[in-house]
């Protein structure tokens, strides 16, 4: 006799949190587009579920970096993985900055408006090597525990990881720690994902309410351009990451659990914000552990499709408005080449696309008055921008994951 077969999962139960997630943003735009500017009465909700996701990212980081390191069971595996996590990154960040490339050429975001700022030099910048110094490592411990650094705090994890990993035997008691770490953070984040429904959906009312109205004006154009560019990566370069990953089956996974990532990176604009649900959503879709708790807490720092976009939208913008060319191989090829490396260095933070968009102003001499141009243009592409971040790192464990482990290792995790 045949042992009976677990009974099927109904829609329902298989998309039960996204359905409500997705019904209470919607519920929380309307009542903003209802309160108009009164709507500030709902930002309290939202930022205590935004202040809790943030007290438990960086020990979720921590934990989650460096058990994943030190469990690692053979040494070449830990390089391989980052390897082909930096080879998948960039590829992806190109990739995005061609598409935007591809809409810029074919709809200008400043053609027709010109503004007369004085030339002047840009002021002195902080020489590479003192930001990269700034960047990667602190100058006391204490800094390690804040949001501001995650580029360090996972440089520190990555070596005490390795470190216990090297310790062998002797160490198998702190491994055992981090290992019990990882799975209390993970815990402590499924109980603040209960409040998701109704953090994100004040959070959306907020915005919706407060600065709906700002996305018009001078900036239309530029918006009317990144965002169906924007979610045409989303839907079509996803789909085809997870293809490619794992056929019908990995675009069948992907975007059955994409959605609250991607809704929770739209109303915090943050990739960090979004680590906690993002390694769930990695786990459901059978990313092994390894891969997933090393490539999407870095991602959520250095792999930034979004932005990638964002700084092509930029760059074109501010070659519109100072009347300058924006054509030719060797402009648009150094166009990709900042966009990518602004990509690397902007924060996972809301609005922590500033130090990006002062790199595009520097490299390119334009005068200081063109930073808040753009800055503007990044505070209002932050929700998709971020959206595409988190998901692009998400994908981006799927495709280590299918190159690690083979064909099968979709149906594999699933059996486990």
């Amino acid at each position: 006799m045949m042992p009976a077969r677990p009974p099927a999962k109904t829609f329902w139960s298989a998309h039960a949190f996204s359905l409500v997630l997705v019904g209470f943003i919607l519920t929380g735009s309307l009542a903003g587009c209802l309160l108009k500017g009164r709507a500030s009465v709902l930002k309290p909700w939202g930022d205590l579920f935004l202040n809790l996701l943030f007290t438990a990212v960086v020990p979720l980081v921590f934990f989650s970096v460096s058990s994943a390191v030190a469990s690692v069971a053979r040494g070449n595996r830990l390089g391989r993985i980052l390897g082909w996590m930096i080879a998948i990154f960039v590829g992806t960040g190109i990739v995005a900055s061609l598409w935007m490339m591809a809409g810029v050429v074919l709809c200008p975001p400043a053609q027709g408006v010109r503004l007369d700022l004085p030339a002047q030099a840009p002021a002195a910048a902080e020489p590479i090597a003192g930001q990269i110094v700034r960047a990667f490592t602190v100058s006391d411990f204490a800094a390690l525990l804040s949001k501001q650094h995650m580029l360090a705090l996972i440089v520190f994890s990555l070596l005490v990881g390795l470190a216990a990993s090297l310790a062998g035997e002797k160490a198998r008691p702190f491994v055992l720690f981090l290992a019990a770490g990882n799975a209390v953070m993970t815990r402590l984040i499924r109980l603040i994902m209960l409040y998701a429904p109704v953090g994100l959906g004040a959070y959306f009312g907020y915005l919706t309410g407060v600065f709906g109205p700002r996305l018009m004006g001078s900036y239309f154009r530029a918006m009317a351009l990144y965002y169906p560019v924007a979610l045409g990566y989303f839907a079509v370069a996803f789909s085809v990451y997870a293809f490619l990953a794992g056929r019908a089956a990995g675009v069948r996974r992907f975007w059955a659990y994409i959605v609250p990532v991607a809704a929770t990176a739209w109303g915090t604009g943050s990739s960090i914000a979004t680590i906690p649900t993002n390694l769930d959503a990695a786990r459901r879709i059978g990313v092994p552990d390894d891969i997933r708790e090393l490539v999407i807490p870095i991602g959520a720092t250095i792999h930034m499709d979004g932005s990638c976009l964002s700084a092509i939208l930029k760059i074109a913008f501010l070659f519109g408005l100072f009347q300058m060319d924006f054509t030719g191989a060797g402009t648009l090829a150094t166009a990709v080449g900042v966009a990518l490396l602004s990509g690397t260095v902007m924060s996972g933070v809301p609005g922590g696309g500033f130090l990006g968009e002062l790199l595009i102003v520097t490299l390119y001499g334009f005068p200081p008055q063109a930073l808040p141009l753009i800055s503007m243009i990044g505070t209002l592409v932050d929700p998709p921008a971020a959206m595409v971040n988190a998901a692009g790192d998400n994908v981006a464990g799927m495709l280590i994951a299918r190159i690690l482990g083979g064909k099968r290792w979709m149906p594999e995790a699933a059996g486990a």
